[in-house]
């Protein structure tokens, strides 16, 4: 089986064969980077064929309606929960009523926790029921809970200058929002930092910009040898009423009850539908998002509609009769919240065929109106892709941006397969992501059909090239 890596502007790639040997070089592409600027050229009325149908078509709405059948049904997908293995039977039903060849479901095994009765009271200087969520695999409370005063920081230098201070208390983390990447530390490593210096519990600022008293769970990480201590994240408005209490040197006494429970991993499921290529089918551009969800909401726009609109991708390409040459495979990933943990069984299941992805895409951003394709390959995968991205001149969604990682296809991008996902309205994504607020309501249908249209273009084009993604 032949894993072709193509020339780009005369530079020569060999291309590897199963055995390890080389093609012969009269087989070696010497195409220039103008004869592939036109073969993209050739796809204008395909790519407004896609844009018609999903935008002002017969199939504007779809993936939203289809989104919402499925929420208001299943409700949040929690890893290891029942409502998760029902949609992931719903989806795989729904797969094969469309029509797409090779349905079909690839077992994996993946984290059980449930959170269970929760919650925080302040006790002194004043009587406050707090709103919180425990964070993902949180050791639980004794039954009784714990009751002890807070220590309040903004840092973890500022932890570590006042680590005498933090024996036997609960530590509560008023970090500034910088951004997502990097205030999402103090959610991932706070319970282990407090820990270390004696902290019974720890309770972090939920990561987000933007709050109307809302917490957001998400994953948080143990660490070998250090005590694993209960942790949930509280809103903003109390993390901040907390440090001004603080610094006007009032105590400050709080009642932490938590039920979670971690349990043995349960089998689940990656659910897997393809259109299969007509010329060059053992090779891939896979498009996917992430079935799984916390237990809060509805999952709808983290990771539903990226789940959905990937199905819409393969959905419009097989409504207009359209068969690209290599296959179309989407996949809806299991346990992303925890970590990628469905879709790294799936890399080590499928990474002997690594030669022969094109492209991984995955959309984990939210489905708002896309500005554009954000992207990590080579310069010169980025020159093609800028070409296609121009596809959606009508769109005006023409910008191909750096970063293309996501957590679910970030083992692919790591070992050099070019990777994309969609850009959108970030603050708006942080602002509704992992807490209650993520439900219907968030999301839009128009803005689904754009993201759809965009989706369905891009991967449909990068699938039908005479030629793979170059790399490095």
């Amino acid at each position: 089986m032949k894993f072709p890596i193509f020339a780009f502007v005369g530079i020569v790639h060999l291309v590897s064969l199963g055995s390890g040997k080389a093609i012969n070089k009269s087989n070696i592409s010497q195409r220039t980077f103008e004869e592939i600027k036109e073969e993209i050229a050739s796809y204008r009325d395909v790519a407004k064929a896609i844009i018609n149908r999903t935008v002002y078509g017969e199939s504007q709405n779809r993936s939203y309606e289809r989104l919402a059948l499925l929420v208001d049904t299943v409700g949040p997908r929690l890893s290891g929960s029942k409502s998760l293995e029902k949609a992931i039977q719903i989806m795989y039903q729904n797969l094969q009523e469309n029509g797409l060849d090779n349905v079909h479901l690839e077992p994996v095994k993946i984290p059980h926790w449930e959170r269970g009765e929760e919650s925080a009271v302040i006790l002194a200087p004043r009587r406050h029921q707090m709103a919180i969520l425990g964070l993902g695999s949180s050791v639980g409370t004794p039954p009784e809970g714990i009751t002890a005063e807070v220590l309040v920081v903004t840092s973890f230098e500022e932890l570590q200058r006042r680590a005498p201070e933090a024996k036997g208390k609960i530590v509560v983390y008023n970090q500034p929002y910088v951004n997502y990447s990097t205030t999402v530390q103090y959610r991932v490593n706070g319970a282990v930092e407090a820990a270390k210096v004696g902290a019974l519990a720890s309770l972090i600022r939920s990561v987000t910009s933007f709050s109307i008293y809302s917490p957001h769970t998400g994953m948080q990480e143990y660490q070998e040898g250090v005590p694993k201590i209960p942790t949930a994240c509280i809103t903003v408005e109390d993390a901040e009423l907390m440090s001004r209490l603080a610094s006007r040197g009032i105590r400050i006494v709080v009642q932490l009850k938590m039920g979670a429970k971690t349990y043995c991993d349960a089998y689940s499921f990656n659910t897997v539908a393809e259109i299969t290529g007509s010329k060059f089918p053992e090779q891939v551009v896979l498009v996917s998002g992430h079935l799984d969800s916390w237990d809060v909401g509805q999952g709808a726009m983290d990771d539903g509609g990226g789940a959905f609109i990937s199905w819409e991708a393969l959905s419009l390409i097989k409504d207009l009769g359209l068969r690209p040459k290599r296959t179309l495979r989407l996949v809806l990933w299991t346990a992303e919240e925890q970590g990628g943990v469905g879709a790294s069984q799936y890399y080590q299941l499928h990474k002997v065929n690594i030669s022969n992805y094109s492209l991984v895409m995955e959309s984990d951003l939210g489905t708002f109106l896309p500005t554009g394709l954000r992207f990590t390959g080579s310069e010169k995968a980025r020159a093609i892709m800028k070409e296609v991205m121009s596809l959606l001149e009508p769109l005006n969604i023409t910008q191909v941006l750096s970063d293309g990682e996501a957590t679910d296809i970030s083992f692919w991008i790591r070992d050099g397969v070019p990777g994309a996902s969609l850009q959108d309205d970030l603050h708006k994504y942080f602002s509704f992501h992992h807490s209650h607020g993520d439900t219907m309501t968030v999301m839009d249908p128009k803005q689904m059909n754009v993201a759809a249209a965009v989706w369905a273009v891009v991967s449909y084009v990068v699938a039908d090239l005479e030629e793979m993604l170059p790399r490095n």
